[in-house]
Formats: structure tokens, sequence, C-alpha cells
């Protein structure tokens, strides 16, 4: 497993958080595994609700028609990244 980041020790917190994940330890989430199916079998749901808490956190939304969107929930590494760069607050 890869060392996490500042922002995406953030973001683990949120998601934990957010999503209720019980048993699931924010530093125990590998950065680089995949978020849904295999990784940490999330769901479509899970994605819903997910982008709310990143919208309310760090003030832009995630939008469900966005082509990307199978690359940005790739990771926790690569939702992390995309909120580096559209961040506002």
């Amino acid at each position: 497993m890869s060392e996490m980041t500042a922002a995406e020790r953030e973001l683990a917190e949120l998601l934990v958080q957010s999503l209720n994940l019980d048993g699931v330890a924010p530093e125990g989430i590998d950065p680089e595994a995949p978020l849904f199916g295999a990784g940490l079998g999330l769901d479509s749901i899970d994605a819903l609700e997910l982008s709310l808490a990143i919208s309310k956190q760090y003030g832009f939304q995630l939008r469900s028609d966005n082509d990307d969107n199978r690359r940005i929930f790739g990771s926790l590494r690569a939702l992390s990244a995309h909120i580096e760069q559209h961040k506002t607050g």
C-alpha cells in the first residue's frame, strides 16, 4: 500500500464519515485501490452521497454526466487529484 498525502488522508476521512463505513479506518484505505467493485466495494448510491459531501466540503460539483467519472472515481488518489485541481475553498 502506498503512502497517503495529507489531501488523500483528508478525503479518506470524509469518505468514511459521509458513507458511514463502519469498520473502515481512513488510514487503512489504499489510495491506489479501486473505490468501487473489488476495492472498497462502493456502489452508485455511495457515489452520489460522496459527491454531495465533496460539494459541501470543497465547493464544487461533481457532475453525474461527466464522461471522466470512471477515471475520477477510480481510486482515492485519482479523486483527490481531481479535487485538488477544482476545489474553490
